[in-house]
């Protein structure tokens, strides 16, 4: 019913940008607050960041705060992660996702998941 792809992950060296976009496809776009996570091998999946649906309410996970930033365009079904001042331990598969309910940090909150882009930072 409801899918997500991401796009926009690659290698670069600390202290650069990327910014990661994901393209919800299906209905009712606008009624959902999305979010992005991220897992490092053999680590726990993280809370980076999340937006409502009216796009006018935000929060970051304290690891990103100050560095990174999420949107939406409802128009055009997609958010995105703007990710500057990249560190190595920013290293992980990001993810984006869909909330159908519970704490906004929470991953079992999100009930559709994309498939994951690749951020590789050097140092």
């Amino acid at each position: 019913q409801v899918q997500l792809v991401e796009s926009g992950g690659g290698l670069v060296q600390a202290g650069g940008s990327l910014r990661l976009s994901c393209i919800f496809r299906g209905s009712a776009f606008g009624a959902y607050t999305m979010g992005w996570f991220r897992q490092a091998p053999g680590k726990e999946r993280e809370f980076v960041a999340t937006v409502t649906y009216g796009g006018k309410t935000t929060e970051y996970g304290d690891s990103v705060k100050g560095r990174f930033t999420i949107s939406r365009d409802n128009a055009r079904n997609a958010v995105s992660l703007q990710m500057n001042s990249l560190k190595p331990e920013d290293t992980a598969v990001y993810y984006c996702a869909a909330r159908t309910g519970g704490p906004l940090t929470s991953s079992g909150s999100y009930a559709y998941w994309g498939q994951g882009t690749q951020v590789t930072v050097s140092s």
